[in-house]
């Protein structure tokens, strides 16, 4: 059986504070407090909980605090309805528990600095621009601005504090106002500006039709839910090669090739199954994949995929595995 190792920090858990609607704040630390793995603004890592679950969380602090702090901050809002992770992060997890968590990943490109920075979030979709904004307050590269759509109460008001009180937040409350319009939020030029967003589905579809004519590099958009991948009903089976093994594995029409690979016993890190974490992202030699992805840049997709929702045009596809 062939296996891939899988990287993972073991943190524990320093403090666990509320952050308001059923969401709680874990600071996850070194067991000895040496530095821990760097990360970019906006980057994410993946928990591997007790129960074998793996659930991915944006990095909530200041980058440099990995290294100078020696800690991580994560957001967790308890989903009843979600698939199990953040009930346990929520309901069984304790300070002094141990959690491995996965090299952080992702992130905004803020360099070289963009004049502007304009962040649209629906309530906890806040998470992944917390980290920027420090970044952004810290170094003074270029002028943001943070809307915040929220029902009531915002999310995470301790960690907005500064951010409320500089003016750098705009708050639009559904309850009183309804939604906004996501088109009037955005700056009228794009030059030398970068637009972000991350929430639910709708506020994410009207913002991609509002930044449909922006350049491909100035958008950034964080999904907490992978859309649903459509069946494609002209799929053909493929094979997969593992270039390092020189071993062959088919792939069957409707399987992915995540799946095909943890059933001949290749351990790939995964997480959300649905292309929008990065966390199977695998390099591809020779053939012609099929990205079905919303994670990786053109420029990356020319020599990478993502197994979990990657299919083949081509008969054999080469992996760097």
């Amino acid at each position: 059986m062939s296996k891939r190792p899988i990287t993972t920090v073991r943190t524990v858990v320093e403090a666990i504070d509320e952050g308001g609607d059923g969401i709680k704040v874990f600071t996850l630390v070194d067991p000895d407090h040496w530095e821990l793995p760097p990360f970019k603004p906006g980057a994410h890592i993946d928990l591997h909980l007790p129960n074998g679950l793996v659930r991915t969380y944006s990095l909530c602090n200041d980058p440099i605090e990995a290294t100078h702090y020696t800690h991580y901050v994560v957001a967790v809002k308890r989903e009843a309805e979600g698939r199990g992770g953040s009930i346990a992060l929520c309901d069984t997890t304790g300070v002094g528990d141990t959690i491995g968590v996965s090299l952080p990943r992702g992130g905004l490109a803020l360099d070289p600095p963009a004049g502007r920075y304009v962040f649209v979030a629906g309530g906890i979709g806040v998470t992944p621009f917390l980290s920027v904004a420090s970044y952004l307050r810290r170094t003074g590269h270029g002028d943001f601005r943070l809307h915040i759509v929220a029902r009531n109460r915002l999310p995470l008001e301790h960690l907005l504090a500064p951010l409320i009180d500089e003016g750098r937040i705009v708050v639009h409350r559904t309850a009183k106002d309804g939604r906004p319009d996501i088109a009037s939020l955005l700056p009228a030029t794009q030059t030398r500006t970068l637009i972000g967003c991350c929430g639910p589905e709708t506020m994410l579809a009207d913002f991609e039709r509002a930044s449909k004519a922006w350049p491909a590099e100035s958008v950034h958009i964080e999904r907490f839910v992978p859309p649903p991948l459509p069946l494609d009903p002209n799929a053909k089976p493929y094979t997969l090669v593992l270039a390092r093994s020189g071993r062959e594995l088919p792939v069957l029409p409707g399987q992915t090739m995540l799946s095909a690979l943890e059933q001949s016993g290749i351990e790939l890190a995964s997480s959300c199954c649905g292309g929008i974490c990065g966390a199977c992202k695998v390099r591809w030699l020779e053939g012609k994949p099929v990205h079905r992805d919303r994670v990786l840049s053109p420029y990356e997709r020319e020599r990478n995929l993502m197994a979990c929702v990657a299919g083949s045009d081509s008969e054999r596809l080469v992996l760097d595995l």
